[in-house]
């Protein structure tokens, strides 16, 4: 990454740090994080989103549109650069972390670490960029508020769904600015909270069966699912517009980008990735922000057709961020992408790696592996979603603490509520503008002014 890094030793002692932290509150106090005023130049959200539409594959942008229109929280998924371009028109902490930058309550979620062992955390890093932590904590709460009211709940319980993520982001924050470096580096989310809520709820997958405990071991890695067995060999199952097969030159073009993606791996890795051969691909639609950008599944073999490894290779474009903040310029989005999730995430995938493909697109790879909690917020009851929306807040405080001055942002949250009940406050009225924005586009549907596909 070619801007500065927020990860940088902080400067000073532990107490000249807190004082900074608290210094901060002068440039923005933490009752004005409750305001949110549209201001008279806001930009236009559909007008956004038809700038994002215009690098993305033609005839997958009406599946976007479609799929932003199922409902108000469908809509904030797939709006992270309206919400982006919001959080930049107001003043700011000036206190950097390492940004998911679309920190919202399904980016979120179970998966298996290398080694196998159960861990939640954050799981989407395609808009990570430096920038100030409270956006990451205010797209959460919003995220939670909106859910809340998709769910129907009532206007105390919409309001309790905000305030938990952010009240378990600042305990977790203030919890970490006491602990050593390599304790805050090796910090994981005991996976017995989440397996407990997945069992809540009947939604436990692998997670929910294991034995409890940070040992709980992961469930099966490949979705055998997308495959069959053809002609003694497996392939990749057809299914458009979710998944095409990709044939001739496309193929070509697609295995020259693997070869090229190997190089970014570390040494033994390219070892481990050299014991497998390049099989099958096929174009993957998925998502609901990301949809239209390129993206593939590339199947690979090692011992048999028994011993599948799947690889996505997905389009890296600007942060929505990046453009608000000034020196925020990568110049390789792949890698951008790739170093934020080292750097945040608590287990990173060892496949991990970034590449230039046709047309100099910016590529990054990491394994594809099948959820290891199965997890949607509709129809949990507020206790629930309010149970989330904390495990959430928790993952992303031990995501910021590693990447940013803990002992500031701890010292800038202080010890009080006052931080959570603002951020609270916040996340009810963009929930609004979010429905706001929702209906614009439901409108803009229904009067023809955009084409919208409603797929599986």
């Amino acid at each position: 990454m070619t801007s500065p890094s927020p990860a940088a030793r902080p400067a000073g002692s532990p107490d000249e740090r807190a004082r900074h932290g608290r210094a901060a509150r002068k440039r923005l106090s933490r009752s004005a994080h409750g305001r949110w005023i549209p201001g008279a130049d806001r930009p236009d959200p559909l007008a956004v989103l038809a700038g994002q539409a215009r690098t993305r594959v033609p005839a997958l942008v009406p599946v976007r549109y479609g799929r932003m229109a199922r409902s108000p929280f469908h809509f904030l998924r797939g709006s992270a650069a309206v919400m982006a371009a919001d959080l930049a028109a107001s003043e700011h902490t000036g206190l950097l972390v390492q940004l998911c930058g679309d920190a919202h309550p399904l980016n979120f979620g179970v998966f298996a670490a290398p080694d196998g062992t159960l861990l939640f955390d954050i799981d989407d890093f395609d808009e990570t960029c430096p920038g100030p932590f409270e956006w990451d904590v205010k797209r959460l709460a919003a995220g939670a508020a909106v859910a809340a009211r998709d769910n129907g709940h009532p206007d105390e319980a919409v309001r309790a769904a905000a305030l938990a993520a952010a009240e378990a982001y600042r305990r977790g924050l203030r919890r970490l600015a006491g602990r050593g470096e390599l304790d805050v580096w090796y910090e994981r989310v005991d996976p017995r909270d989440i397996a407990r809520l997945l069992r809540r709820t009947g939604r436990g997958g692998a997670a929910g069966a294991g034995p409890g405990g940070s040992r709980g071991r992961a469930g099966p890695r490949t979705p055998a699912r997308l495959t069959e067995i053809r002609d003694g060999t497996r392939r990749i199952v057809a299914g458009p517009p979710l998944l095409d097969p990709v044939t001739g030159a496309d193929l070509v073009a697609l295995r020259k980008v693997f070869h090229d993606y190997r190089s970014s791996l570390t040494e033994e890795r390219r070892v481990l990735l050299d014991r497998y051969r390049f099989v099958d691909a096929a174009r993957r639609t998925a998502g609901v922000g990301g949809v239209g950008v390129r993206c593939h599944v590339v199947l690979l073999e090692g011992r048999g057709a028994d011993d599948p490894l799947f690889l996505q290779i997905k389009e890296a474009e600007r942060s929505v961020v990046e453009p608000h903040l000034p020196g925020a310029a990568h110049a390789h989005h792949g890698h951008r992408v790739v170093a934020g999730q080292r750097l945040i995430q608590a287990g990173t995938d060892i496949f991990l790696g970034w590449t230039t493909g046709p047309q100099g697109r910016h590529y990054y790879w990491r394994q594809l592996r099948a959820p290891q909690g199965s997890f949607e917020l509709d129809g949990l009851t507020p206790h629930l979603l309010a149970s989330w929306a904390s495990l959430c807040g928790t993952a992303l405080a031990r995501a910021h603490a590693r990447s940013g001055d803990r002992i500031a942002i701890a010292a800038y949250l202080g010890g009080s509520d006052a931080f959570e009940r603002a951020v609270a406050t916040f996340a009810v009225r963009y929930a609004d503008q979010n429905a706001a924005d929702h209906a614009a586009l439901v409108a803009a549907l229904t009067d023809g002014t955009i084409t919208a596909v409603t797929d599986v």
